[in-house]
């Protein structure tokens, strides 16, 4: 595992048009890690609790119950994905029920030093806002921003707090998020360890 790169596609169910992204992580990377690049990618803002579903097992954020799952710091990709088109799941928001399928597409050797080690390669489809309403909700939403028109409308568009595409998804934006991403969580050399 050390050393290889992951391909994943990540889709979002239930949709249409479908909303999905291609990336590229370390397959080394904790499960905790991957949940902050998922939220990255798809454009979603970190603010519910999420959920792994790989192999028959759940993976999550500090779990309380032994039914909540493990904690999915304690887990990296490589040791439970394995084999190319493995397909796992990951949810998102325990109310609107975000649910995604992961697939791993491909894998490689570790990327040059010139390449980030995480980068998103593409994609359609525009995030759905947080607390819309899950599938049906923005759905709805949907309908009532493309109107342009009516209470509603102006209702939806000061709520969302501007107009909305659903087909808007900005591949640079992502990567700038990314880059941003792995320069605050790379692990940093304390001052006294310098030897200063």
């Amino acid at each position: 595992m050390p050393g290889k790169t992951f391909f994943l596609k990540i889709t979002l169910l239930e949709t249409q048009p479908k909303i999905w992204r291609r990336f590229l992580v370390p397959a080394d990377i904790t499960l905790d890690r991957l949940h902050d690049v998922i939220q990255i990618v798809m454009g979603w803002h970190d603010a519910h609790l999420h959920e792994f579903q790989i192999g028959g097992k759940k993976f999550t954020e500090s779990p309380e119950f032994p039914e909540d799952g493990e904690a999915d710091g304690l887990f990296r990709l490589g040791d439970l994905v394995k084999k190319k088109g493995t397909v796992f799941r990951y949810l998102y928001d325990f109310g609107d029920d975000w649910l995604h399928e992961i697939v791993l597409e491909r894998t490689t050797g570790t990327r040059g030093p010139e390449e980030s080690p995480i980068e998103c390669l593409g994609g359609e489809g525009a995030c759905p806002p947080e607390d819309v309403g899950g599938i049906p909700g923005y759905e709805e939403f949907c309908q009532v921003m493309k109107s342009r028109r009516g209470a509603r409308y102006r209702e939806h568009r000061d709520w969302f707090g501007s107009d909305f595409s659903p087909e808007h998804f900005d591949l640079g934006q992502v990567n700038h998020e990314l880059l941003t991403y792995l320069r605050w969580s790379r692990p940093r050399l304390l001052f006294w360890d310098s030897g200063a």
